[in-house]
């Protein structure tokens, strides 16, 4: 069967924009079709924005690369409409087990309550993950929605104006120019738009190598995640175990700092490496093999102008926790209402502000958490590795011990403490339902929570009198109205009550709370709208 990979999922066509004497100007250009690209252009289209995804590729990535999606990002994925697929297609876990040599020290649930309509996380390799996004495209196309997809279109110099960005633009039949009004670089890691704006990284590089390899194999292992300290396959090193759909099996083994990696690329060095871990008898056959060392910095800030950098483009962390495709998600979820309100001239420019601080703020926060991750998987000193082995040793007995245990803590949605665009906070009630989070989902009968919510702006009452929709100065904001008594599981009064007997939130289009009360207060409210659109 051929694979996806290698199929030509936006194969390059002739756009009229080649046949002009001028430059056309296109509403927002999206450099990258990746998995970033293809979902800040879904994100734009079903705003009814004109989006321009251009790739120097026409296919899918080769390789699973990224292969474990958390719960918010699947929840943003409802909201572009394609979230279904990748559950249907993706193997759901979330129990993990930490080995320390030979042995099972613990394991942990990474969605320990109920009450979720999504899983803890689900594992899809990226190409099935990148086809569907570009089903959702050409759903999107057939129902008239203004999106475009131009492959084997190769970006090659970018202006910044006060007004719009330029574009240079190959072709396999020859250059062309093309403006556009605004320009979301989703072009991964090496992000040559970065390169052609003179931007760079700051942050740290670890000399570490890894091997990746996903192995075709029938095997009896549970859907979990197996993270190994010292194993007695891999001495001195890591080792990791995951299981993906089509009987794929993602295996990542340390390998140390001083390697040639072309040589441990080569089959004859790869399989006595995994006969080792899985065993002699065990039958399997390499898909994917890859060698990776890795950073964590970001740029110094994601907006320049007219130019607005998402997902691995601005910021980059190890694999350990799953937070790059994770985390470039939240950041299209992010941008995409900020940028619709100010295209539409219904917030000032200064909102995409926040779209650098907020993100900025997440990519620390992901930054520090992995980092912490890499050291302790990797010490970088014989102290460090005795302390290390101290916890684990510990940790198989002592509850005390396993949260200093660190085999990659695992995404997490991002809270915006801090952020320019919250209100204070004034319900004294749980602490992850306050200003800045993003809402947890709740079971409404049948039903969920977040569904309702959806993409706009919402006034999320409990037990609260309030109206049923409410305008500020071109912002539109919807009432859902909930109450405790039809609360059957106690999810929603535990979630977002608390000990308080009413509340009333506001929730932005990206289900982030800007603002939450005790009891509806008019003015107060619209001065929570006019914050959370950066008007105040």
């Amino acid at each position: 069967m051929t694979k996806i990979f290698e199929v030509p999922l936006y194969a390059y066509k002739r756009s009229p924009d080649q046949d002009t004497d001028i430059s056309v100007r296109r509403k927002v250009v999206v450099i990258g079709a990746g998995p970033i690209g293809l979902a800040m252009g879904i994100e734009m289209a079903q705003e009814g924005i004109e989006v321009v995804i251009l790739d120097d590729n026409d296919k899918v990535s080769f390789g699973s690369r990224a292969i474990c999606f958390a719960k918010r990002p699947l929840e943003i994925l409802d909201r572009l409409g394609c979230g279904q697929p990748m559950v249907d297609k993706g193997v759901e876990w979330d129990v993990g087990k930490v080995f320390f040599d030979d042995r099972e020290v613990y394991q942990f649930n990474l969605l320990p309550e109920v009450g979720h309509e999504r899983p803890a996380f689900i594992n899809l390799q990226q190409y099935y993950f990148e086809e569907y996004l570009v089903n959702r495209v050409r759903e999107l196309e057939a129902a008239g929605a203004p999106i475009e997809i131009r492959g084997n279109n190769k970006v090659t110099a970018i202006g910044v104006h006060d007004d719009h960005v330029t574009l240079e633009i190959d072709t396999p039949e020859g250059p062309y120019n093309l403006e556009a009004e605004w320009v979301v670089p989703c072009d991964g890691a090496g992000s040559p738009a970065r390169k052609m704006l003179g931007l760079d990284f700051a942050g740290r590089v670890f000399e570490d190598n890894f091997l990746i390899a996903d192995v075709i194999m029938e095997a009896d292992f549970p859907t979990e995640r197996w993270f190994w300290f010292d194993p007695p396959f891999n001495r001195g090193q890591s080792a990791l175990l995951h299981k993906q759909p089509d009987n794929v099996w993602r295996i990542d083994l340390q390998l140390g700092w001083d390697i040639d990696t072309e040589v441990e690329k080569k089959p004859e060095n790869v399989i006595p490496r995994l006969k080792a871990m899985l065993g002699e008898d065990v039958k399997f056959e390499l898909e994917w093999v890859s060698i990776y060392t890795f950073q964590c910095r970001r740029m110094e800030q994601f907006r320049y102008g007219r130019v607005l950098f998402a997902g691995d483009a601005a910021h980059q962390v190890s694999p350990f926790g799953a937070r790059g495709a994770n985390s470039g998600l939240q950041d299209t979820d992010n941008l995409g209402w900020k940028l619709k309100l100010v295209m539409e001239g219904k917030a000032p420019e200064s909102l995409l502000d926040s779209y650098s601080i907020e993100r900025i703020h997440g990519a620390d926060e992901n930054i520090m958490n992995s980092t912490r991750s890499t050291d302790f998987i990797t010490p970088k000193s014989e102290t460090s590795r005795i302390l290390r082995d101290a916890v684990l040793d510990l940790s198989e007995q002592f509850e005390f011990a396993r949260p200093l245990v660190n085999s990659g803590r695992l995404s997490v949605p991002c809270t915006y403490d801090g952020s320019p665009l919250n209100s204070s906070d004034a319900l004294i009630g749980p602490a992850r339902t306050r200003p800045g989070s993003a809402c947890p989902d709740a079971p409404l009968g049948d039903e969920f929570l977040l569904p309702k919510l959806g993409g706009k702006f919402t006034l999320l009452t409990i037990d609260a009198d309030a109206p049923e929709s409410l305008e500020e100065d071109g912002i539109e904001v919807t009432r859902l109205a909930l109450s405790v008594k039809d609360d059957k599981t106690g999810a929603l009064k535990e979630r977002y009550l608390g000990e308080a007997d009413s509340a009333v939130y506001l929730i932005r289009p990206d289900q982030h709370v800007a603002a939450r009360r005790p009891n509806y207060d008019e003015n107060l409210m619209r001065a929570a709208i006019r914050r959370a659109t950066g008007k105040e």
